[in-house]
Order: structure tokens, then C-alpha cells, then sequence
């Protein structure tokens, strides 16, 4: 397990950096300070809402499914409003990845 997330935090550190060079280099040809910014808290939000938001659904799909282990009586109720809160908990990535899109291609300082 420690091999994967060292190899992991290697390959996101790596695309970081490509990323973030990429965007200094169109900087420098715009003029514009802010391009290299942009795309790191693009990336470091990204990775923040996806890495939580995992955890999150990881607790609300183990809490249920102890309820419904408890109570297999109730499991179509409790699983109903598992569906629902992972639905809920998914649309904060999602609005994350929105934000994130957002500012990689609106440039506001041309």
C-alpha cells in the first residue's frame, strides 16, 4: 500500500509541475502573472474535493450498511437515503470540478 501511494504522490507531483510549467510558459508569452496560479489551486481544489469527498462516501456506504445490518427490515429505506447522500456528497465534486474548469479556460485578464 505504501509503495502505491508513494508512486502516486510521485506521478501527481510530476503532473503538477509539467502542468504548472505549461502555464508559466503561456504566461510569459500573455504577459499574465496569474496563469500558473490558476492551474495549481485548479488542481490542489480538484484533488482536495475528490480526496474528501471519497472518504465521505467510503463513511455514509459503511454506516449503512451496519444499519442495515442491524435492522435488515429497514434496508430499503436506509438504502434509499444512501443513494440519495452519495448522490449529494458526488455533486460537491462535481461542482468542484465545475469551478476548476471554469478557471482553467475563462481567462479574465486578457
Amino acid at each position: 500500500m505504501r509503495i502505491v501511494l508513494g508512486i502516486l504522490t510521485f506521478v501527481l507531483a510530476l503532473g503538477g509541475s509539467v502542468a504548472s510549467a505549461q502555464a508559466a510558459g503561456e504566461a510569459a508569452a500573455t504577459g499574465s502573472w496569474l496563469g500558473p496560479f490558476t492551474v495549481l489551486a485548479a488542481g490542489i481544489g480538484m484533488a482536495l474535493a475528490a480526496g474528501l469527498c471519497g472518504l465521505g462516501q467510503g463513511r455514509a456506504i459503511a454506516a449503512a450498511l451496519e444499519g442495515m445490518a442491524r435492522q435488515p427490515g429497514a434496508a430499503t429505506r436506509i438504502q434509499t437515503a444512501m443513494i440519495i447522500g452519495l448522490a449529494l456528497i458526488e455533486s460537491l465534486a462535481i461542482y468542484t470540478l465545475v469551478i476548476a474548469i471554469i478557471l482553467l479556460f475563462a481567462n479574465p485578464f486578457k
